[in-house]
């Protein structure tokens, strides 16, 4: 059955688009049937570097956000919506007022949201109001993104790490690695996929250095792994 992904983290400049656009690659890179939804009307960047694979959505009108559902129950595919920041409210409507929870349950259908975090005090307070209302709820990946930080000792000091789990569900985390900052900046410079980033060499296109090319391979090698171990045992 199909598996719907929702890429958020509420505070802006964590780190979504750069997530989503790893795990657009990871699915194509694995041969994993998926579907992109670009929720962020402002700056749809999923869409600029992912457009073949991706379609808008409009989170403001129900009748957009139902093409989620529509799909997931038509095809046996993973649905990754990039969210934009402070857009939880219209999310939590539409499930809410559809019961989209039980409908997944019924239809057997897998909801991850992965969770990006910086580590700074805005991500923390969110991320503790997110977690108490939807950890029991559905799959909840908290994303600590070095590429945006490197001290997440307020987040991990949350209860919701430290729970017993016998009485409540394991958090799951994942860390996903810094990538040389004047790397991906050349790379969204030149509006590269992550695959466009190791491959394209051609003297008559722009492209990475050989090193820079390298270095987004072993990055991209290592953001993998910390995905495959995130998503372990979550069926789809």
């Amino acid at each position: 059955m199909s598996m719907i992904h929702f890429v958020g983290g509420e505070k802006g400049g964590v780190g979504k688009s750069v997530l989503s656009r790893t795990l657009s690659q990871y699915f194509l890179d694995n041969d994993i049937a998926y579907v992109g939804l670009d929720a962020d009307q402002s700056h749809p960047t999923l869409t600029r570097y992912y457009d073949g694979y991706t379609r808008p959505i409009n989170l403001d009108l129900f009748e957009s956000i139902d093409t989620i559902m529509e799909i997931a129950m038509e095809q046996d595919v993973h649905l990754l919506i990039d969210l934009p920041a402070q857009s939880q409210r219209f999310l939590e409507s539409w499930i809410e007022e559809n019961d989209v929870l039980s409908l997944c349950s019924e239809m057997g259908i897998e909801l991850v949201y992965w969770y990006t975090v910086d580590g700074g005090p805005d991500s923390i307070n969110l991320l503790d109001r997110f977690l108490a209302k939807y950890n029991a709820l559905m799959n909840c990946i908290v994303v600590k993104n070095y590429g945006c930080g490197n001290d997440f000792s307020g987040i991990e000091a949350l209860p919701h790490f430290n729970s017993d789990p016998l009485k409540a569900p394991v958090l799951r985390q994942m860390s996903l690695p810094a990538l040389h900052e004047s790397t991906i900046n050349k790379i969204d410079m030149l509006g590269l996929s992550f695959w466009g980033a190791i491959n394209v060499k051609d003297s008559e296109s722009k492209h990475l250095s050989l090193m820079e090319r390298q270095r987004s391979k072993v990055w991209l090698k290592k953001s993998y792994a910390a995905i495959t171990a995130a998503l372990k045992g979550i069926t789809s």
